[in-house]
């Protein structure tokens, strides 16, 4: 095999235009393919990207009132007390928002109070027993007590004042306080001078709204209870394998409740969450089909360079087979060949790899290309190779010395 090596490159330098297209083209493949299968399994993480809570049974429902209703409070406690007295309902509350939902609230958090910079940004959850209702799994301290709870419409007009109490992810107290417990620390929000006591540390929470990976642990529950009047909507989280049943109740209950209701929107959390990655999952499904393309594209590249090499050299063939060359000499020829044009092609498009993830760290923030995807790519393109160049070198071994020296 190495004694063949000279001939094969004094070959490929009598046709460097064809042969450096095809290294190109290799080289190319191998950079963007090695991108595209890196971006993505990065795609699909992000998709199952894991929220906290007990997605299989929670269900969300929108409403929307028409005209006054007197008492606000007292009305939120009177739906909630219908939809937990459905049979199935585990739970039921008003929140302003749900894990990886497109509405969100967020505020500073600090390590002390006045801070001229703030330590965190951080998304917050609020209503009543809001961590309860979704599923959370608490790995330190307790939820809130029922009197620690004030309403949200209280506190923004000054009737009521700011808790002092506060559950977070473990994620953010690890961001806030490292290996440390942040049981009984205390945390400032925003440019609030009121201290909050950490009473409760959740295993992880997703954030809603335009998060990235780095923050989507990054949330709080707060004491607030919330009503429809201010922008809440209903969670309820059913028994196992009634959430359908319990959504489709849950409205009817509503509407019983107020026929002048608007549902604005009634959907299981399954829905939720495939609509935040509805995106992810399009783009991962385009770069999949773009490196099947482009594999599709080099395969045909190579088969006809080869078919077109077999073309020119069967006066070469020939005399080879009338030396005494065998079937498999011919056949190995060629498949070497093409190995050294990939292995080029390769080194090429590794060095292309690694500089195109790097412009897309740098302008889209991404993360860094393993290292393992380049040999990873290597290897795929080498098999693709040989398999590709295997039917034209079948082929030319096929041809008898008579006839390739014939004319």
């Amino acid at each position: 095999m190495l004694m063949e090596i000279g001939p094969i490159f004094s070959a490929l330098r009598r046709h460097r235009l064809t042969a450096s297209l095809v290294v190109l083209e290799i080289a190319l493949t191998c950079a963007i393919v090695c991108n595209a299968v890196f971006l993505v399994g990065d795609r699909l993480a992000i998709a199952d990207t894991p929220s906290g809570i007990d997605e299989a049974n929670v269900v969300h429902i929108v409403a929307s009132d028409i005209g006054r209703h007197g008492d606000d409070h007292a009305r939120t406690e009177a739906d909630l007390a219908a939809l937990r007295a459905i049979p199935g309902v585990m739970a039921a509350t008003i929140s302003n928002s749900v894990p990886f939902g497109d509405t969100s609230w967020g505020s500073n958090l600090n390590l002390a109070p006045n801070q001229r910079t703030s330590t965190v940004d951080v998304k917050n959850f609020y209503g009543e027993s809001v961590g309860e209702t979704l599923g959370t799994h608490l790995v330190a301290g307790r939820f809130f007590e029922p009197t620690e709870y004030v309403w949200l419409d209280d506190l923004v007009a000054g009737k009521a004042k700011p808790a002092a109490v506060i559950v977070i992810t473990q994620g953010l107290a690890r961001h806030l306080f490292g290996d440390a417990s942040a049981l009984g620390r205390s945390v400032w929000a925003g440019s609030s001078d009121t201290e909050m006591r950490v009473v409760g540390v959740v295993d992880r929470l997703a954030a809603a709204g335009g998060v990235d990976r780095s923050d989507v642990e990054l949330t709080t529950l707060m004491p607030w209870r919330e009503s429809t009047s201010v922008g809440g909507s209903f969670i309820i989280r059913s028994q196992p394998g009634q959430a359908d049943r319990v959504l489709a109740l849950a409205v009817e209950t509503l509407k019983k409740i107020d026929p002048r209701r608007v549902i604005v929107k009634k959907e299981t959390y399954k829905a939720i969450r495939d609509d935040r990655f509805a995106g992810d999952r399009a783009m991962a499904g385009l770069l999949v089909a773009v490196c099947v393309i482009l594999l599709i594209v080099t395969a045909l590249g190579i088969v006809g360079l080869a078919s077109f090499w077999v073309g020119q050299r069967r006066r070469q063939i020939g005399v080879r087979r009338a030396l005494g060359a065998r079937r498999v000499d011919v056949l190995r020829y060629f498949q070497t060949e093409n190995f050294l044009l990939a292995s080029m092609g390769i080194v090429i498009g590794m060095a292309l790899a690694y500089g195109i993830n790097l412009f897309l760290m740098r302008e889209y923030e991404l993360p860094r290309l393993p290292l393992v995807y380049l040999p990873i790519g290597a290897v795929l393109l080498w098999l693709l190779g040989q398999v590709a160049v295997l039917a034209p070198a079948l082929r030319a071994a096929s041809v008898p010395p008579v006839v390739a020296t014939r004319g």
